[in-house]
This record gives C-alpha cells, structure tokens and sequence, in this order.
C-alpha cells in the first residue's frame, strides 16, 4: 500500500487541471501553430470518418450577366456545373500521444501531497518540451515520418505535385491543378528581395495575400540584412508572444530553428502562407485529453498518457507558395 493511498486522485486530479495550461505552453512556443491559432485557424470537430473540408480554389460557372426574362444558369444543365468534379478534400485522422511515467521508487520518495504535485510538474513540463518539439517539427513535414503516422505538414500541403505519401487530402494533383501550390521555385541562388516579392505576389489575389513567411534563421537573417534600418518593422503580437519578427509586404515572417529536422526536409526554404486556407483540426474529445494513472503488469510504475487527434488541413493551396534552394 502506498504511503499516501490518495497518490491516485492527486496524480489524475491535477494532471486533468493542468490540461490547458500544458495545450496554451505548446502552442506558443511553436510558432507555426502560434500563427494558426493567432489567426483563428484552429479548429475543434466532433468526429466521423474522415475531416471533410470544402474546397475554395473553384469557380461557380452560374456567375454571369442577364436580361430581363433570360433563365438564369442553376447548375444542373448542360454546360452549368457549379464547380469541378473535385469540391471537397478528405482527411484522415492521425493521432499523437505522449507518456507520463512515474516508477515505484518516485512514488515511496514523494509521498506529500507538495512532493506528489511538484514530481507530476516535472514529469509534465518533461512531456511538453517533448510534444512542442515533436509536433512543431511534424508541422513542418510531408507526413511520411513514423512509417506514414504522421499528420500532415507544410512539405506535404506546400507541394507542386503529389507529396510522397500520396494524394494530398484524397485529391490526386496530377489531374486537379488547382489543387497545386500556387508557386514553387527551386533555383539555387543567394536570396533576393525580387525573388520573394514573385512569390508573394504570384500567390495573391486581389486583396487577398499571404500573412506568414515562415523560414530558417539564415534566411531570415539574410533579409533583415537587405533591408534598410528605417524598413525593419514587426508585427507586434508576435512580439507581444515572444517570438522575433520581420514583416514583408504586410506578412509576418518567423523563423524556425526546426527546419531542416522535418521528414522531406528541403534545404534554403522560404514557405509564403495565407492562414485563410489552413487549418489545424482537433477532435473535441480526444484534444490533448489525459488519461488516469494506471499500473502496467509486470512494471513498478505508474503510466498516463495524453493523447491528441487531429490533423493540419488546406481549403485552397493556389493561395500558398514556396521557394527552396536559396541560401543567405
């Protein structure tokens, strides 16, 4: 019998209150994901099959000019189809957990109600620095790491053609062009504002522009390097999140130190995003949920595990785009 026979409850009861504080951590430290939630573009869904997101790259054939009595296109006839054969991206649910241990001897060391909270404090910030890292650089990647487990990342949603791992939400590329990233470049050059400024503005539309440059620190510290002190502006609630910043053209450009670690990881990277048409999907109960404090046969320890499903969505790639092969 243990020392303290409410060890149970006071492991799981603040496991359970630390839950959005541990979720709040995570994601202001990853600054992809800071920006998706900065630009409400996280979202929580109930469940089914797959995560089903309407696609917004098509055009509505009905939209047209009239006179007077004429019949006004509907879409079911002949030559007025309101859209393509393709109008909706199918997502699988991927899953990610983490594992909270605390073997028998932790336990008969910590008995007080103080100890047994500061030793899950330490083993919680333990699991966190694990899932910030290994989910920021899942974001990154094409979803083939982990034997294809992984969710989908902007290798994969950034991509001209099909990624590795197959068709992009169910749609295959190679047929569905719209469904391609709006602009690519892989010429191998030093880094130029003429060649970011093509990539920006190829990918916009109207009053519609990308709001994030996301880059390694090179990068980003060749085109703080380009521009003149009185041009250095940020954005200031990425400062207010702590995160350095440099605006171009309006967007906020970040750096992130974990480009390069990503599975499909391509060297001299620039991604020009617009947060319009991407979403990171949680399920609303299975988001960063924590499970009890149970023992394993055969082990002195006690496990819990927090588990998370979801996935990193796209409603309209011709809206993103990417240059690679540059160096600073």
């Amino acid at each position: 019998m243990p020392a303290n026979p409410n060890f149970d409850t006071i492991l799981s009861t603040t496991l359970y209150n630390y839950r959005d504080t541990l979720e709040d951590n995570i994601f202001k430290a990853n600054p992809f994901a800071y920006w998706l939630q900065q630009e409400g573009r996280f979202e929580k869904e109930d469940g089914g099959a797959k995560i089903v997101v309407p696609l917004l790259a098509q055009k509505n054939s009905t939209a047209g000019s009239y006179a007077d009595y004429d019949t006004i296109p509907s879409g079911g006839g002949t030559g007025n189809a309101t859209t393509t054969a393709v109008d909706a991206a199918e997502y699988p649910w991927q899953q990610y957990a983490a594992l909270i241990a605390i073997s028998g001897i932790e336990e008969a060391k910590n008995n007080g109600v103080e100890q047994v909270i500061k030793l899950l404090e330490a083993k919680v910030k333990q699991a966190e620095m694990s899932i910030t890292e290994g989910m920021d650089i899942m974001f990154l990647g094409n979803g083939t790491g982990n034997t294809n487990k992984e969710w989908w990342g902007l290798r994969a949603l950034v991509e001209t053609t099909n990624p590795t791992r197959g068709n992009f939400g169910n749609i295959d590329r190679t047929v569905t062009t719209q469904w391609q990233a709006g602009y690519k470049d892989t010429t191998a050059e030093v880094l130029g504002l003429s060649r970011m400024t093509t990539a920006y503005n190829t990918v916009s539309k109207g009053n519609d522009h990308p709001d994030l440059v996301l880059t390694t620190q090179g990068l980003y510290e060749k085109y703080e390097g380009l521009l003149q002190p009185q041009l250095r502006f940020s954005d200031s609630r990425a400062a207010d999140g702590g995160f350095q910043n440099l605006l171009f053209k309006g967007a906020t450009m970040f750096f992130d130190s974990n480009i390069g670690s990503e599975t499909g990881t391509v060297a001299g990277t620039m991604w020009f995003l617009n947060s319009k048409y991407i979403s990171l999907v949680g399920h609303r109960d299975v988001w960063f949920k924590n499970t009890p404090f149970v023992r394993q046969f055969q082990v002195d320890a006690r496990y819990a595990q927090i588990l998370a499903y979801g996935q990193l969505v796209a409603s309209n790639c011709q809206r993103q785009g990417v240059i690679t092969a540059k160096t600073a």
